[in-house]
């Protein structure tokens, strides 16, 4: 007896709560002339969904499992059906039905902590830095490519994968890097809605009042999907629609110079910049970048109802799924182009003192004193930089940057939460209520944030954006790298392995973000000051390397290198040659 239901097997499957067991369409076109591989890791093995297959050539796939919903029900339970039929060509009735996941996953492009590294970039550095928010948002684009091909392909998100491949160890590390980085992205989410609620209550709501209500508003609309799945795609597109409203509004009420900015975007030079700029610019990768998203996305496109047995509709679904994520991240560009412009244009080399002046002499005069009477240039978070806004452009300008804050802080919240949620499940095999898994994915991350509310103020709360960016560039080789490594498996991926040119590129990524993180380290070592810190930081350090050997250790079997492998490795190389087909 095989697969029974989502979640549930049979006399031959795996244990109940651990993962389904599916028959892939690749498990019958292994190549003779390799070697076996080794023993395979719990829940490789198993039969087919009661027995039914379809093929195209050799290769063969189960039926996708149909069943009702059940209370227990989250986003990844309902499956969108695909319009059958409409010929070869490109069909945008189809590209409605999978539209959806990659604005999800755009959001994340959309956050707080890039709203902050947004203007603080237009504040230091005017224009000069936009070529470098197209080209990091480019490059989020490719590693999104993988991610989608990776769960279109193998009907499991990179978590799932990762648990069938990796040794309990690496897997259980690999785990809590990525809850690291989600938590850290979380703080940024809740820190700025909790921002927006302050701005848009002139302070009446403190910062732990408005992280409490972010709370408790999170957990209600995490709940939308109840009512289903694409009302819960449109309650994003909602919030999508509001922040390119607001920051749009801040845009065009500032009218920044058009020939400037596309100068800023297609020229990548950056003529007098030093070390502030530099810093501004790798801040941009890391913030855009985000190592929780390029898991989410995995898990994202499982739900839409693709017949994985047909190499063609694979094809189609990767295109579509690639499409609908093309237009979503030119529209997050365009957002993050907004707030880098305006306060480019407004608040470029602004001092202290101007903005001081301004300030007591506007509408919004009980903010003056947060900018100190000196003639150093303004230094800028989503906090000041509202207030700044409200200065020089009037009252409304301050509510309508809050709405836009609050919209980006409460959709990659929801984001986050279901980042959570698919990684535990896909790491560590849980199978939950929706309720408790809900819970305690909030809890990992609210908690830490709501300590750090209650004992600081604005000003040290915005700042912990910067250090959560860097968090973010340090841990993205912890997706990065194995994403790469799966999507170059022959064995798992078949027809639609990585080719040479996306081997090549990804790679020269990976090595671009393992650069930036040297630059951060050694830009970050002079300031410690006492030899107590460099020990811990020393140990950190050399962990660190030693596990992201062991990924590269990983991938390079998986792009070749057989001669790596060994023992429970053998399968980055061969894949699950063992499997059987009952």
């Amino acid at each position: 007896m095989g697969l029974t239901g989502h979640g549930q097997v049979g006399p031959r499957g795996c244990q109940p709560g651990r993962l389904p067991l599916l028959s892939p369409w690749w498990a019958a076109t292994s190549p003779p002339s390799l070697p076996r591989s080794p023993p395979l890791p719990p829940g490789l093995t198993g039969s087919l969904n009661q027995g039914q297959a379809q093929t195209y050539g050799t290769s063969m796939s189960p039926v996708a499992p149909q069943h009702p919903g059940t209370l227990d029900q989250t986003y990844l339970d309902e499956r969108i059906s695909i319009p059958k039929g409409g010929g070869p060509g490109f069909s945008f009735r189809k590209l409605w039905a999978f539209t959806g996941p990659g604005f999800l996953m755009s959001i994340a492009y959309l956050d707080p902590g890039n709203v902050e590294s947004d203007l603080q970039c237009g504040a230091v550095a005017g224009f000069k830095l936009l070529w470098v928010l197209l080209w990091a948002t480019i490059l989020g684009l490719l590693c999104q490519r993988l991610a989608i091909r990776l769960g279109v392909v193998t009907g499991k998100d990179l978590g799932e994968i990762c648990y069938l491949y990796y040794p309990k160890v690496p897997r259980v590390l690999l785990w809590l890097m990525i809850e690291i980085a989600i938590i850290g992205s979380d703080m940024q989410e809740v820190i700025g809605t909790a921002i927006a609620f302050s701005l848009l209550s002139a302070g009446r709501i403190p910062l732990w009042g408005g992280v409490l209500i972010t709370i408790v508003d999170t957990l209600f609309f995490l709940f939308l999907d109840k009512y289903g799945l694409r009302k819960l795609e449109a309650f994003f597109g909602l919030l999508i629609t509001i922040m390119a409203l607001t920051f749009g509004y801040e845009y065009v009420m500032v009218r920044p110079g058009q020939v400037e900015v596309l100068k800023g975007i297609f020229l990548p030079y950056c003529p007098g910049c030093g070390r502030e700029e530099l810093l501004q610019a790798v801040g941009i990768v890391g913030a855009i970048i985000m190592p929780h998203n390029i898991f989410l996305h995995s898990s994202l496109v499982k739900t839409r109802d693709i017949d994985r047995s047909k190499k063609e509709a694979v094809q189609e679904a990767n295109m579509y799924f690639l499409t609908e994520s093309c237009l979503a991240l030119f529209i997050s560009f365009l957002i993050n182009l907004f707030v880098m412009a305006v306060f480019g244009e407004a608040f470029y080399h602004q001092r202290n003192e101007d903005v001081h002046n301004k300030c007591i002499n506007s509408s919004v005069s009980r903010y003056a004193n947060i900018f100190p009477t000196n003639n150093e240039t303004v230094s800028v978070d989503i906090y000041q930089g509202g207030v700044i806004l409200g200065c020089y452009f009037g009252a409304v300008a301050l509510y309508i940057w809050a709405i836009g804050i609050l919209a980006a802080g409460q959709s990659s919240t929801m984001t986050g939460t279901y980042a959570g949620q698919f990684v535990m499940e896909g790491f560590l095999q849980l199978r939950w209520s929706r309720f408790a898994r809900v819970l305690f994915t909030r809890s990992f991350a609210i908690l830490p944030t709501v300590f750090v509310a209650a004992f600081r103020d604005v000003s040290h709360l915005t700042g912990m954006n910067d250090l959560l960016n860097v968090l973010q560039s340090i841990l993205l080789p912890f997706a990065v790298l194995p994403v790469l490594t799966f999507t170059s498996l022959r064995p798992l991926m078949q027809d639609f392995t990585n080719g040479l040119p996306g081997k090549v590129l990804m790679t020269l990524i990976t090595g671009l973000v393992c650069a930036i993180n040297v630059y951060f380290v050694v830009d970050f070592l002079p300031t410690l000051r006492g030899l107590g810190y460099y020990i811990p930081l020393s140990l950190l350090l050399v962990a660190y390397v030693v596990f992201i050997t062991y990924l590269i250790w990983t991938c390079s079997i998986a792009h070749g290198a057989r001669f790596l492998a060994g023992g429970h490795h053998d399968r980055f190389s061969f894949g699950p040659l063992e499997q059987k087909l009952q």
